[in-house]
């Protein structure tokens, strides 16, 4: 991700594996569901408080990126607001173009804003926490010659059918919750016990980390620089935020806070959750609370949006 952000400041002649990316993506929902267990159910309880704080972290972080990029950066209140919101980045670039926004800086703030993320958090892990990837042959390798063929099928099925079926059903990052969804199910039943191939996911890693970096294909650093550096006080200032709420459903639950932490974290839920497969959290709770996120910001936008319009272009 770093190496092609550099050669993609320097007008290397790169270009992102775009042709992948449908193909890798639902490896990544079908990994997340092998971690669904019955016993999952039973932890649900545990997981109110972040449920309860989720919406309240989303309120901050968008209100306080929202003035970074409207007093600070002086953006227009349509783009500044669609910037600001912790969401997806296509989702949040088709509704700030339908409500007039600057398509070109909302997609460099979401795409700088995941980027940032996931160094920051990175380092945030490495200085603070303690925690390091790779853990010393914690993470079970799973080679390709370990599973059946009918485990191949199931999982082929999981990642086919959910990537369709969430598409079908108009769920937020389809082709990672789709396959997650029958994964999951899957698993719980037992019609497969194992993961995908740590290959696979491997492959994904690279092709998502690739792609994050090649989004900057035709920008210089001088040319964007304002755009970056507000990107990089409103990534740093959510960030603080989510550590002031992980530290709190740290104290209240005893989810460690290092899980709590990338649940709030607010970058991509593809990133984040192989983010969180590297760091050997948990992944389930991490990647259904960015679902969630992801949702309720996709939802309450444009309703959000259509209250504060008026007071935001006065202001």
């Amino acid at each position: 991700m770093i190496a092609n952000t550099f050669a993609a400041m320097w007008r290397a002649p790169i270009a992102g594996p775009e042709r992948l990316r449908p193909y890798v993506i639902p490896v990544i929902g079908v990994m997340l569901g092998s971690g669904v267990t019955a016993e999952i159910f039973g932890l649900l309880g545990t997981w109110l408080l972040t449920l309860l704080l989720l919406p309240l972290f989303l309120g901050s972080a968008a209100g306080i990126s929202y003035a970074v990029y409207r007093r600070i950066g002086g953006y227009d209140p349509v783009t500044a607001f669609y910037a600001a919101m912790p969401g997806g980045l296509n989702e949040m670039l088709i509704l700030g173009a339908e409500a007039g926004g600057d398509e070109r800086r909302i997609a460099l703030a979401h795409a700088a804003r995941v980027l940032m993320i996931i160094v920051f958090v990175a380092l945030f892990f490495g200085l603070f926490l303690g925690v390091s990837s790779g853990g010393r042959g914690a993470v079970q390798w799973i080679g390709l010659q370990q599973i059946t063929a009918l485990d191949y099928v199931v999982l082929g099925l999981c990642a086919v059918a959910g990537t369709l079926l969430g598409k079908k059903l108009g769920l937020p990052a389809a082709p990672v919750f789709g396959p997650m969804i029958l994964s999951g199910i899957a698993h719980i039943a037992e019609w497969v016990t194992v993961a995908p191939p740590t290959l696979f996911v491997i492959a994904a890693q690279i092709t998502i980390g690739t792609i994050i970096g090649t989004r900057f294909i035709g920008a210089t650093l001088t040319e964007i620089r304002t755009d970056i550096g507000l990107s990089a006080i409103a990534s740093i200032l959510m960030l603080i935020a989510a550590v002031g709420f992980a530290e709190l459903i740290f104290v209240v639950t005893n989810i460690p806070l290092a899980q709590a932490f990338l649940a709030f974290s607010p970058g991509g839920l593809t990133e984040m959750s192989l983010l969180t497969l590297a760091m050997e959290q948990d992944a389930t709770y991490v990647s259904v609370m960015h679902i969630i996120r992801i949702t309720l910001v996709i939802a309450l936008a444009p309703f959000v949006f259509r209250l504060a319009g008026p007071k935001a272009r006065q202001s």
